[in-house]
């Protein structure tokens, strides 16, 4: 190495020490201010209620505020493309979920972020079974007599869910590949607008996160037929499954975690990755969590960037099959 290159050299090294320094004394102070949380829906739906959940407990725990941050849109894109693009300092994250990091890269082909590339995962958070309810004016005691009607009288039922390209959209798609339905999808701008005209008739059923269904299956405004994991949900015992109820091997089950902006400080990965698993542990919040039909599934950050990768080629594979596409 020539003499006129040393200085620059060394001073490179220098500018990079300075910087790891600099990147280690803001992860060992942090937080020192409070923390911003998005949600890339509106309320009411399952990714507000755990990011809440979650947020009230990590305010208590790291002491500091946890701002709960609305962004709805365009499934979810606009919250997500704004965490993406937030500092990666660790005072933005972001309440991801199926949909904004395995779903949307195959529902638009613009997509303003990169799931896999533009996120530091922190953990996985719940798994969630997907619960099919229909209006209780409509005879269904079970999802066969669904089946039976809606295969003699194609385009007569409608669903409604949280947008085109949702979780809820996915999910009921894969439902009628497997059973061969024809049942009219209605998309809404979030889930809680969609259950809410499920209640009001104006749609007949949705397929959705059990978190905002719970209360209205429990007091009767809701009828349960199914639900969509592999095994019954604790919280709604006496409804079986979907593929216990005639449509074999049927499995669409939402997932819910927290992501930071890439390049985020790995200590403050870790840091928070440790303080949400403890969160996750006590008695209060696993019994808050299994009473909205879900259950902790706390993970390291690699466990839950092979899920975000493994469920965007699953479920792009649907969403193909489906013709479905970004409106």
């Amino acid at each position: 190495m020539s003499h006129s290159r040393c200085p620059r050299v060394l001073a490179a090294l220098a500018g990079c020490a300075l910087a790891f320094g600099a990147s280690l004394a803001a992860a060992q102070s942090y937080p020192s201010k409070s923390i911003k949380l998005i949600v890339p829906f509106p309320p009411g739906g399952s990714t507000d209620i755990f990011a809440r959940t979650i947020g009230n407990k990590l305010s208590e725990s790291l002491k500091q505020q946890v701002i709960i941050d609305n962004r709805g849109g365009a499934g979810g894109s606009i919250g997500a493309d704004a965490a993406a693009k937030s500092p990666p300092d660790g005072y933005t994250l972001l309440m991801g979920h199926i949909g904004t990091l395995a779903v949307n890269p195959a529902i638009y082909p613009r997509l303003p972020y990169d799931p896999q590339r533009d996120f530091a995962p922190v953990t996985l958070v719940a798994t969630v079974a997907n619960v099919l309810v229909v209006n209780p004016s409509l005879p269904f005691k079970g999802v066969a007599d669904l089946v039976t009607y809606a295969k003699a009288n194609p385009g007569k039922l409608s669903y409604g869910s949280g947008g085109n390209g949702s979780a809820a959209h996915i999910a009921f798609e894969l439902f009628k590949q497997q059973t061969g339905t024809d049942i009219v999808h209605i998309p809404y701008k979030g889930t809680a607008p969609s259950v809410t005209d499920v209640i009001g008739g104006q749609t007949g059923m949705t397929m959705t996160g059990a978190p905002p269904l719970m209360q209205f299956v429990t007091s009767g405004r809701l009828r349960a037929l199914g639900v969509s994991s592999s095994t019954r949900v604790d919280a709604l015992p006496n409804v079986p499954t979907i593929a216990e109820s005639g449509v074999p091997g049927f499995e669409a089950t939402q997932w819910y975690g927290i992501v930071a902006p890439a390049g985020t400080p790995r200590e403050i990965v870790m840091l928070l990755n440790r303080e949400i698993h403890a969160i996750l542990k006590t008695p209060e919040m696993r019994e808050r969590i299994q009473s909205e039909g879900a259950v902790a599934a706390p993970t390291t950050p690699e466990e839950f960037s092979q899920l975000i990768k493994s469920e965007g080629a699953r479920w792009g594979a649907v969403v193909k099959a489906a013709g479905i596409k970004a409106q």
